[in-house]
């Protein structure tokens, strides 16, 4: 699709031609995120500003034309929420990666939306401090992206997730004009919480360019104990153990029997064929190796049959390889995955992957589930041959019925990879007509047009 002369003419009049892209040959290879089964169009451009007043002119042009603008990041996404709509403006905001401030009095980073998550991790680092939310893809996704879809990450079950680091931002509306919201203080509570409304919106209510994130002191380095456990429900009663006795990990993550096998077959790390289901937990307190020895008695006393303190930070990180491999290895299980992402209270873990096994067997389909167990956050890969119709089709339907268990289960359809195109659907039958309708009006008021990431979420 060809960018319309009067659409290019009035962004080249803003920004310099290197920030404007139109072969469509590199223009298609921003039309998707990394989801399965989520439509794409094609952009008629794509815009890569380094500056405010640029997102700001993009907007502005936009709004005069009536164009849609559909705003990305490093597309790590599983949901589809930064595909392409056809003659869209692509808005990229990878360019604007520049860290603005580090004050460790006040505990605040300020940066712009393409700083990549491990960089900042690793600046704020040489300060003492520490940012805490780390999604998988952290070497890759941006701050932006991790706000767009409120991204979580292996140490939410101690530090939580990006929401509760977002203290204020910088928005550039529809229209173009620029909304400040937030704070830099500790505490703060002016008028309706705006910041927390962007966070997790994908680009629907306005275009991120700068934010203000809070960081903690870096702690000490994590110890991390595996524990083997001949059944799914004997390693969740597990985790509720270890969370109603009041501990605070910095990691709990299970590894179901395919999941263990399927990193088994890739890296060869020798763990048993007979594990049903693998428990990893780490601590970053001033005595790890004692919460670490109480976990592994709570771990004993629920029927695991095996457990395996580290004793130092590489041990730590050699059990971890195996919990890092887990998408990677079922990535080889099949020519497709499809990455679902449901998180049911701790309390119906043991159910929630009970049910994904049995879905698994009704379809004929392999099936792994990883899980930030202590936030009971699941991760059902559902691996498929995309070459097979049919197959394709049994996928589909597998990953809609595992969301049905989620939300009879009292969970939600998603708790950190965001709605998109992928889980449009399911996120009306969650909120229920009166909460679509609310979050449909709060849309209209920052995007009376519609041109913000049209199609998603709603």
């Amino acid at each position: 699709m060809d960018a319309p002369d009067d659409l290019l003419a009035r962004l080249r009049a803003g920004l310099p031609a290197e920030a404007l892209l139109t072969d469509p040959d590199i223009t298609a290879s921003y039309a998707h995120d990394m989801a399965s089964f989520c439509e794409a169009g094609t952009p008629a451009v794509v815009a890569l500003p380094r500056t405010v007043e640029q997102v700001q002119h993009v907007m502005r042009t936009a709004t005069e034309l009536r164009v849609p603008v559909v705003p990305q990041g490093a597309r790590t996404g599983l949901s589809g929420a930064a595909n392409a709509s056809d003659g869209c403006v692509v808005l990229s905001l990878t360019r604007m990666d520049r860290i603005l401030e580090i004050s460790p009095v006040d505990r605040i980073a300020v940066v712009e939306p393409g700083v990549v998550n491990a960089d900042l991790a690793r600046a704020v680092a040489e300060h003492g401090l520490y940012y805490p939310p780390d999604p998988s893809s952290w070497e890759m996704c941006t701050i932006g992206g991790n706000i767009g879809t409120a991204s979580g990450g292996l140490c939410c079950v101690k530090y939580g997730v990006t929401a509760e680091y977002v203290l204020g931002l910088d928005v550039v509306l529809a229209d173009g004009r620029l909304l400040s919201t937030g704070r830099r203080t500790a505490k703060g509570v002016a008028g309706y919480d705006l910041t927390r409304l962007f966070v997790g919106s994908e680009g629907s209510l306005g275009i991120v360019v700068r934010a203000v994130l809070a960081l903690k002191p870096r702690p000490p380095r994590q110890l991390v104990l595996a524990a083997e456990f001949p059944s799914v429900a004997a390693a969740c009663d597990a985790v509720c153990a270890v969370m109603e006795r009041g501990h605070t990990p910095s990691l709990l993550e299970l590894m179901d029997r395919t999941t263990v096998r399927a990193v088994n077959r890739l890296a060869r790390m020798g763990l048993p064929d007979s594990t049903e289901a693998l428990l990893l937990a780490a601590f970053d307190t001033p005595d790890p190796a004692a919460d670490l020895a109480a976990v592994g008695e709570l771990c004993t006393a629920a029927g695991a049959t095996q457990v395996v303190p580290a004793d130092d930070a590489a041990e730590s990180e050699l059990l971890l390889k195996a919990r890092r491999l887990a998408l990677t290895a079922l990535e080889t299980v099949s020519t497709a995955t499809m990455i679902d992402d449901v998180c049911v209270p701790r309390s119906r873990l043991a159910a929630m992957l009970d049910g994904t096994a049995a879905v698994a067997a009704r379809y004929g389909l392999t099936i792994g589930v990883c899980a930030h167990a202590g936030d009971g956050n699941t991760h059902p890969v559902v691996c498929f041959d995309h070459t097979d119709p049919d197959e394709s089709r049994r996928a589909r339907e597998s990953f809609d019925d595992i969301m049905a268990l989620g939300l009879e289960l009292g969970g939600t359809i998603t708790g950190e990879h965001g709605v998109g195109v992928l889980k449009k659907e399911w996120l009306a039958r969650e909120l229920g007509p009166v909460g679509v309708e609310l979050q449909r009006g709060i849309k209209r008021t920052f995007d009376p047009l519609g041109i913000l990431n049209p199609g998603k979420l709603f």
